[in-house]
Order: C-alpha cells, then structure tokens, then sequence
C-alpha cells in the first residue's frame, strides 16, 4: 500500500509522516494555505531519507516551470492537480527528460469522470491516477469525501487496469473502510491528519498509517 502524506510545509511534520511509515510526501507549489516555496522545500527533501517520494503538486503550470521546480526542490515524483491533459503528460515527460519520474494525474469523481481517463493512452498516460474530490474552485484539501457509493463499482474496474490513488476527505477512522471499498493502490492524505492546514497533527499521521496498513493487510489475506 503507497501512503502519501500531502501539504507538508515544515520538517518536523515530513519527519513525522516518514518515522510512521509514509513512502511519499507531497508539497504544494500552487495556491494553497498549505503552498510552499521550492528554496523551503528544498531544506525539508534534502534531511529526509532517499526512499522516501518527494511529489511536487502542480496545477496548470508549463512544463518548463515544472522542471524548474524539480530541479531546485530535488524532487522525485510530480502530481497535476489541475486541468492537464494526455499531451500535456507527454510534454512534461519531454521536459524532464533524461530522468524518468512518476507522474500522477488528478481527476476529480464526477458522474462519467471515468471517460476523462480513458483519453490518456501511450505516452500521455501518467503512472498513476489520484481519484479526489475536489469543492468548486478548490482542487483539493478541503477535507470532502466523493460519493463512494455511487462510484464504488468503476473505481474497484478501474483499479484492476490502473494505479488508482485514492483521495478526498479522508481520515484516519475512514481510511480502512476505502481500502476495502475501492482496492486501491494507494491512498493520499491532506486535511484529515492536519490540526490546522499547513501544519500536521502527528498522532493523526500514525494512527491514518496504521489503519492504512491494517486494511491493506486484510485485503491481501
């Protein structure tokens, strides 16, 4: 089971999040109370362990600024969060070229959502799709859960075909309960483990990494 903790902001949270067993951080370069700069993110990737993902999250930035960004922040891994399609993703391959990072696609769950990720085929597909919700302007972190009910049935058919990253809303008490839903590859976490957004509540981290790991457990037996 992949678990990543989003919006870190600080080192004392990334530190947290990796001694309970997170394999990726995420850090916010769009606007976002819990936004940080690549010089500040760069203090926090270079004290943490090499094993550990360090995803940069974009919303409609070109690739070149994205490329920058990895660069100056040493990142590993790159999340689009906004409104980026298949030849965006193969551009943005282009970009950070000779390098080879992971890149998750975010998509919000609509009725029919399961159609936009039919379109990324070949080189325009990511490695990963994150499924979130999302609230009006807000791309994510707004601590709202999608319908799980009724998109229970595609998520699971798209899991069997896709990494599927499963976000939005959820929490340490809820995070069990969407891996036995949607068998998902992974699950992404903001505002459910935060006292206060940009800063983390780290019992909540521990206890969202357990559950986490008990459920995937269950599902593997």
């Amino acid at each position: 089971m992949w678990i990543k903790i989003c919006g870190t902001t600080n080192l004392e949270d990334a530190i947290a999040a990796v001694e309970a067993g997170a394999e990726a951080l995420g850090f916010i370069f769009a606007p976002s109370p819990r936004r940080i700069s690549p010089k500040d993110a760069a203090r926090i990737i270079r004290e943490l362990p090499a094993k550990v993902e360090k995803v940069g999250v974009f919303v409609n930035q070109h690739a070149a600024i994205i490329r920058r960004t990895r660069d100056e922040a040493s990142l590993t891994g790159i999340q689009l969060h906004g409104d980026e399609d298949a030849e965006f993703v193969r551009e943005l391959r282009q970009a950070l070229a000779p390098e080879a990072m992971r890149v998750i696609k975010a998509v919000k769950v609509r009725e029919g959502f399961e159609s936009g990720i039919a379109e990324f085929e070949g080189d325009g597909a990511p490695d990963a799709f994150l499924l979130d919700s999302g609230s009006g302007d807000a791309r994510g972190g707004t601590g709202k859960r999608f319908d799980w009910e009724q998109h229970a049935g595609v998520i699971r058919l798209l899991s069997k075909r896709h990494r599927i990253v499963v976000g939005g809303g959820l929490t340490p008490e809820s995070v069990g309960s969407a891996i036995a839903q949607f068998a998902p590859y992974g699950v992404d976490v903001v505002s459910g483990v935060e006292r206060e957004p940009g800063h983390k509540d780290h019992a909540k981290v521990k206890a969202f990494i357990a559950a986490a790991r008990q459920a995937a457990h269950a599902r593997s037996r």
